[in-house]
């Protein structure tokens, strides 16, 4: 399976950038955002200001893996992870 890389245009805490992702990870991250009901630059602004040692790309993918296995920590079926520290977070900005 061949994936496209596709870039967007976000601000980040202010300042506007942009990141390229898959078309699976945009919509991933679409996903949360409307599940949350946040918007994509307050996502991103949350992930950039815990992001370590790796890109703001690699940040935003290893979000979303890490928010997605949270999901299945919750059914009881994996350990909880580091993605459930950040969503209660965010569900506070709304």
């Amino acid at each position: 399976m061949k994936s496209r890389l596709v870039s967007r245009n976000i601000v980040v805490n202010g300042h506007r950038t942009s990141i390229r992702l898959e078309e699976a990870s945009w919509d991933a991250i679409e996903d949360i955002c409307r599940f949350e009901g946040v918007n994509l630059n307050t996502i991103c602004s949350a992930i950039d200001q815990r992001r370590t040692g790796s890109s703001r790309t690699a940040a935003v993918r290893a979000f979303i893996i890490a928010y997605f296995r949270e999901i299945v920590a919750e059914s009881g079926r994996l350990p909880s992870g580091q993605a459930g520290k950040m969503i209660p977070e965010l569900r506070k900005t709304n």
